[in-house]
């Protein structure tokens, strides 16, 4: 399984993201790059995937980093989550198929992730000791690369750096019995992202699929977002000033199920990234 993801990513990372027409991944602007972070360093190093080789920059891709020189094989390093997250902000109850039939909220509904509960492709998603109903959530989320404070939705994809899949791990009981959703959404590993950061996406139109030991369990389009990534970018800056590496979760689709140790999930962005993660027993 390791290789197939392996390949895959380096197919991301060497060719034109190709899907179905009806959503074509032309460049918004500008060349497609992959960037990944991986282990080493105090906070971890950046670089441009490349096939099965990561070639290594001097800082987060954001802040005109160069080459270093030194190059990395994919199949060896640790990758982290490819964010340099102050503030992780998500988006519930965005998609019409897993608010069944209650009617849509009249602005997104917002909360708040904690960037230590990050996590790259292949880290490992503890399920804590005390949990009883720890559920997958499918998502595609942005990071931000460009200050954002009171923008319009037409300046979003100006501040938008790049798009990748990610995982808001969710321990229902404690969602519905605490007084916030501070454990059940923060909590350390509940927010797998990655494997890579991928440049100049066209977000309006993406596929997102959730895979759940290796069935599908989630799929859906961007187009069936309540609120679209333009409108959940613009309306977060209206009250928090967004800074260069800050991830936004999108929502999920569907009905979600309950995840036990052992367990593996995927999420997959065609033609974008896909993401693998292993649930393992918390002490």
């Amino acid at each position: 399984m390791f290789n197939r993801l392996i390949m895959t990513m380096a197919t991301l990372a060497l060719t034109t993201v190709v899907v179905t027409p009806a959503f074509a991944q032309t460049a918004t602007a500008g060349k497609q790059e992959s960037y990944v972070k991986f282990e080493g360093g105090a906070g971890g190093r950046w670089g441009i995937l490349e096939g099965e080789t990561i070639r290594e920059i001097t800082a987060a891709p954001w802040v005109n980093a160069k080459p270093t020189g030194r190059t990395v094989k994919l199949a060896e390093a640790r990758l982290m989550a490819p964010a340099e997250a102050k503030k992780v902000i998500a988006a519930g109850l965005n998609y019409r198929s897993h608010i069944g039939q209650a009617s849509p909220a009249k602005y997104v509904g917002l909360f708040a992730k904690f960037p230590t509960s990050l996590i790259g492709h292949e880290g490992e998603i503890i399920y804590p000791a005390d949990a009883t109903t720890v559920h997958y959530e499918a998502e595609i989320c942005v990071v931000i690369g460009k200050k954002a404070q009171n923008i319009t939705e037409a300046q979003v994809k100006d501040h938008i750096f790049g798009v990748t899949a990610c995982n808001d791990v969710s321990e229902r009981a404690w969602q519905k019995a605490d007084l916030q959703w501070f454990r059940a959404k923060a909590a350390d590993t509940f927010g797998p992202m990655g494997p890579a950061l991928v440049t100049n996406v066209d977000y309006n139109h993406l596929k997102l699929i959730g895979r759940h030991n290796g069935k599908v369990v989630q799929e859906t389009e961007t187009p069936l977002l309540i609120f679209s990534i333009n409108n959940i970018v613009s309306y977060t800056s209206r009250y928090i000033t967004l800074e260069p590496g800050d991830v936004i979760f999108t929502g999920t689709p569907g009905v979600t199920q309950a995840m036990k140790p052992g367990d593996t999930f995927e999420v997959e962005i065609p033609g974008v990234a896909l993401l693998r993660n292993k649930v393992v027993q918390g002490k």
